[in-house]
């Protein structure tokens, strides 16, 4: 398992980016699977940026976990931001036009439904955000 702790500042996600991506590359990870996560990731960690701590900021350690059986990867963000589930919230209907649509969550949706599973939980005052997705 691997860490890093940053500022939730969107100017670092490039740093996050190539954490995540170092990690990806040792266990030949497919360039479609990468480029998948990559954007589940910047999805992620830019809500984070965005909504955790505003008006003010804060650190996101980003943790990530490979296991062989199947051959996956877990990343985990977790902050101490306000507390938010994304999950809680009802997916979009993407059966309407995007002009009757509510704003917001189509990002999260996009998430859950590239990722083999996406989990969160409140604990000892931090959001934890967990995505795993399998690699072959």
């Amino acid at each position: 398992m691997k860490e890093l702790v940053i500022e939730a500042n969107t100017k670092n996600l490039l740093e996050v980016q190539s954490f995540i991506g170092e990690q990806l590359e040792e266990y030949d990870c497919p360039m479609l699977t990468q480029t998948t996560i990559g954007i589940a990731v910047e999805e992620l960690f830019v809500n984070i940026a965005h909504y955790a701590y505003a008006p003010s900021t804060g650190n996101v350690v980003i943790r990530v976990e490979m296991h062989e059986d199947p051959l996956s990867v877990e990343i985990s963000f977790i902050d101490s931001g306000i507390p938010y589930d994304p999950l809680a919230k009802p997916d979009p209907d993407t059966t309407l036009k995007a002009k009757e649509r509510q704003i917001g969550g189509l990002g999260i949706f996009m998430v859950k439904k590239s990722m083999d599973s996406m989990t969160y939980a409140y604990k000892d005052g931090k959001n934890i955000l967990t995505i795993r997705k399998n690699l072959k």
